[in-house]
């Protein structure tokens, strides 16, 4: 911490966004960090979410630090696999002893005349130049309003929040959502369950999945020869973004994955009727696709009660669905996904004219490059509006953040700024762009709802290209796109803001 008890970097979130970013500062040799994590441990998303079968659909090799090689032995890594490398990478790059665990921020204040970020936690307040918020995308579950809920007096949870307590054994169930969650869960407590009635509202298209053992050879392979697992790594990114065209302009080039899908449902379910149950009516990939080999098997399982006409009310030991038949149940499981275009960060982090982001988004989030919002200085959003992938990992998108930002902070050391801010022309052609080219995605026009969609209607969750178009877009900080400020004392003393350069072309 310097003189002024200012840290230089405050970074709130110990996921993939939060842990990459502060490795990076050590490895910059920027010590004066902190890193605020609201949780018991590291991890993020991953420590969260611990429910029965939880995986990642990406494969391993490609779902890490470019800078971290793993030893995975599995081709898609489970969750406790991961949550132990981020764990290691905490350890090995020296970040733990700046991490505050169980500490949650509350609010952040921007200080203008001080220019500093004020903020106040569960553990205290703290003050720091810059904010890092990497608080991850699926960090808050959304479980919906049913009438008669607060009169159940079973137990009931959602998935994000799993209740180990409840081993399920021999109970009934009902569990909400046919989603990527749900998939995952379902055939890992159905076995157990004397009942499970699975509402669902809308059917996933679901694929194979190809998910293996990694074989003893080939992992001691790749701890001998590291280049060749950076080669598997490359093969599987490229392999990927071949996905990106029928995503963003062209649906007839999904029609291979559409033809696989059907072919898997027809395999596994042979009752016409319950085939068509379970038949998506929107385009493949307008929703995240599925990869499972158990699904279909688990939810024809005797025990298995599918309801497709949606909940009407839960009374105390039952609920019910819409054509008013009642179903008694132990225990009530939310599988309903999360609302991350209204994170309740937005609403703790106030800006320049002392607004809050949830305030000055009115529901849908924008940034610059998906990293920076013009009236929040000093402010850098992980994993923010327009970066999610439908297709590819997350974590080459935010070592793509993380490189912005830290040539960001080169570059206001190189020039003596104390400050920077996004022009708000740089920020609204940025989003017109975006918003112009989602509308000829999948997305966009394949015929389903999703949580890509915030409560305005407007697409502020997926980026609409290549991911290694971001990666350009954000191999250097574009100075002329924003107002950089030298410190509040040299300022005064000048008598007016410094103009600067652009800062890679001095």
């Amino acid at each position: 911490m310097n003189d002024a008890g200012v840290h230089e970097v405050a970074i709130v979130g110990a996921g993939f966004g939060g842990l990459g970013m502060a490795i990076r500062l050590k490895q910059e040799g920027i010590e004066d960090f902190v890193v605020l994590e609201r949780g018991d441990d590291v991890g993020g998303t991953w420590w969260a979410n611990s429910y029965p079968g939880c995986q990642c659909d990406i494969p391993s090799n490609l779902y890490s630090f470019s800078f971290a090689r793993h030893d995975w032995d599995r081709a898609y890594p489970m969750r406790d696999q991961i949550l132990e490398y981020l764990r290691d990478c905490a350890r090995r790059f020296g970040v733990l002893p700046h991490t505050r665990l169980r500490c949650e921020l509350l609010g952040a204040t921007w200080l203008a005349d001080e220019q500093r970020w004020e903020l106040e936690t569960s553990d205290g307040s703290l003050s720091a130049r810059v904010l890092v918020a990497a608080p991850g995308l699926l960090s808050e579950p959304w479980t919906p309003s049913l009438p008669g809920l607060d009169h159940f007096n079973g137990n009931a949870f959602h998935t994000a929040r799993w209740d180990h307590g409840d081993d399920l054994t021999g109970k009934r169930a009902a569990l909400i959502g046919s989603g990527a969650t749900a998939v995952q869960v379902v055939p890992n407590i159905q076995p157990r369950l004397a009942k499970l009635h699975l509402f669902q509202r809308t059917p996933p298209w679901v694929v194979p999945h190809f998910d293996h053992p990694v074989s003893p050879r080939l992992r001691e392979l790749y701890r001998r020869a590291p280049a060749l697992q950076r080669l598997s790594r490359g093969l599987i990114y490229a392999a990927r973004e071949t996905f990106v065209p029928g995503l963003t302009r062209d649906q007839r080039g999904l029609q291979l994955q559409k033809a696989l899908a059907r072919a898997h449902l027809r395999r596994h379910v042979p009752d016409p009727e319950l085939r068509r149950r379970l038949t998506p009516d929107y385009e493949i990939f307008c929703k995240r696709i599925i990869l499972s080999n158990e699904w279909y098997p688990a939810i024809q399982a005797p025990n298995v009660d599918l309801v497709s006409s949606g909940v009407r009310e839960v009374r105390e030991h039952s609920i019910v669905d819409n054509d008013g038949i009642e179903r008694e149940i132990d225990t009530l499981i939310f599988a309903t996904g999360f609302r991350p275009a209204e994170l309740p960060i937005a609403e703790r982090i106030r800006g320049r004219d002392g607004r809050s982001l949830a305030e000055v988004w009115g529901g849908s989030p924008q940034a610059y490059l998906g990293t920076t919002v013009c009236g929040f200085p000093n402010l850098f959003l992980f994993y923010g509006p327009n970066l999610n992938l439908g297709h590819s990992s997350i974590v080459y998108m935010l070592e793509s953040q993380t490189n912005y930002s830290l040539d960001a902070l080169r570059t206001m050391r190189e020039l003596g700024a104390a400050e920077f801010e996004v022009h708000a022309e740089a920020q609204d052609a940025y989003n017109e762009e975006i918003q112009e080219r989602l509308a000829r995605t999948v997305w966009n026009n394949g015929g389903c709802g999703s949580w890509y969609f915030d409560r305005n209607g407007r697409n502020s969750i997926q980026w609409p290209g290549f991911t290694f178009e971001y990666r350009r877009r954000t191999r250097r900080f574009d100075a002329p796109a924003y107002g950089l400020r030298p410190a509040a004392t040299l300022r005064a003393a000048n008598g007016a803001s410094r103009s600067y350069p652009s800062a890679h072309a001095r």
